[in-house]
């Protein structure tokens, strides 16, 4: 059966039934993967700069270790065109699958790398290379989930359908926190010597349950419609022309760059939110420790606020379906602005209770606007070159807002006397900028999904 037919033969109980499916799917996918690529993050704020980069001034090892970190950023855009090309010629099913495979492989054998102590710098380089497989999987992942909620959703529904995507960030995150913070119990040389090592080897048991549900996960009806639709016009043409239809096939990649002002747009448009995510998940933990916060109190205080912020993630969405994609991200945008000096001021307090208020407050509000953005990333780009399009769009996002951030930060806190003034006006200048260009970039709540290139 064709994929136009079978968008129309399914009634609407099936056809909702079966969004239902996907839509889980996608969400226990992305928060796998999540959990791989973010457990990285608490690593690099509590560990890696004890066992790759010892021997360094205390501030000096952070950044060193945010380095490493930042390389998986640079790698997800190269994963995006990638998976993307593929998926977009190919399907996304089958994309998804081999993603998960990487990244569950990479995370795998990051638990396995030896440390400073007994290879030297060699386990540095080992990291960053295995944090670039973990970037390239998670740049093929996002697409693929997003669109597979997106394309199986109602019209008025996709938001809310795509925040789900969005909402495995803070679920991976909370898994990952809650296993390292029960690991960090651990006396310190035990938890630094192969403690920490565990959550990452535990990655292998969470491929196999990932691999498990993407294989019985069907491939997007909307994709397959337009790759028909695509194919019989291209043998119309050529039976017309008497040509090769092949040769008139455009990649991808070359669909969207034609409309390069589409990329960079939704590229900075969604910028600051990836910042003020890795903000928190990064440089806010480590700050928070370095003022005498226990550091298995604080872990467990991100990890509750991360749960809470979960709900936010589908409101955010949810929302979004009603009073549009640009009106939600931009208040959330602001709203963190002006909660910034509150939040370092609770984050110092070296009280777990307000620690926890911190985190929870700056992730509801972060949360909120996180939500529409992949259904903001995917609906502007035509379905044959969606995966594309999306991925690199919303992985260079990743990048310029998230990658080199918290190396950023900890440079301009440990310059400016270790006062959190310079990086609230930093964070609030990168907010104003993706403010901007959210108001540049068209509204695409009313956009229709089917047509084939846009």
């Amino acid at each position: 059966m064709s994929g136009l037919t079978q968008l129309q033969a399914l009634g609407t109980a099936e056809r909702r039934k079966e969004a239902r499916t996907v839509i889980a799917s996608s969400y226990l996918g992305s928060t796998i993967e999540f959990y791989d690529f973010l457990l990285y993050a608490t690593a690099s704020a509590v560990v890696f700069p004890k066992v790759f980069f010892s021997g360094m001034d205390d501030w000096v090892g952070v950044v060193a270790a945010y380095g490493t970190f930042a390389a998986g950023y640079v790698a997800r855009p190269l994963g995006g065109i990638i998976f993307g090309h593929f998926g977009d010629r190919m399907g996304r099913k089958g994309m998804l699958i081999i993603s998960m495979l990487v990244m569950g492989l990479a995370s795998t054998l990051i638990g396995l790398v030896p440390g400073a102590s007994a290879i030297g710098p060699w386990g540095a380089v080992l990291l960053v290379i295995l944090r670039v497989f973990q970037g390239i999987a998670v740049g093929g992942e996002w697409g693929g989930a997003a669109l597979m909620a997106l394309e199986h959703s109602e019209s008025g529904k996709r938001g809310f359908a795509a925040s789900f995507v969005n909402a495995g960030a803070p679920t991976g995150a909370v898994l990952g926190t809650l296993i390292m913070g029960t690991f960090s119990a651990l006396p310190n040389d035990q938890f630094l010597a192969w403690g920490w090592r565990v959550p990452f080897l535990l990655s292998f048991v969470l491929l196999g349950v990932g691999m498990f549900v993407r294989l019985k996960v069907s491939e997007s009806p909307i994709f397959k419609a337009a790759i028909e639709q695509e194919k019989a016009e291209q043998e119309k043409a050529a039976l017309e022309d008497k040509a090769d239809a092949t040769t008139k096939q455009v990649m991808p990649l070359l669909q969207v760059l034609r409309r390069p002002k589409t990329l960079i747009f939704t590229m900075l448009a969604g910028a600051a939110g990836f910042g003020l995510q890795v903000v928190l998940a990064t440089f806010a933990v480590t700050y928070t420790v370095s003022k005498g916060a226990d550091r298995q109190g604080v872990l467990y205080a991100f990890a509750a606020a991360s749960l809470v912020s979960i709900v936010f993630v589908l409101l955010g969405g949810k929302l979004s379906d009603k009073v549009g994609r640009r009106p939600v991200m931009i208040g959330g945008l602001v709203l963190f602005v002006i909660y910034l000096v509150p939040m370092f001021a609770l984050l110092s307090s070296n009280n777990i209770m307000l620690i926890f208020v911190a985190f929870a407050i700056g992730l509801m509000i972060h949360s909120t606007l996180f939500g529409p953005l992949a259904a903001f990333v995917s609906e502007q780009f035509g379905t044959t070159s969606r995966y594309t399009g999306a991925s690199l769009g919303y992985q260079l996002a990743t990048l310029l807002g998230a990658g080199f951030t918290p190396g950023i930060v900890a440079q301009i806190f440990k310059d400016s006397g270790q006062q959190t003034s310079s990086v609230v006006w930093f964070l609030a200048i990168m907010s104003a900028v993706s403010i901007v260009f959210i108001l540049l970039t068209r509204e695409p709540k009313n956009n229709d999904l089917q047509t084939v290139q846009a």
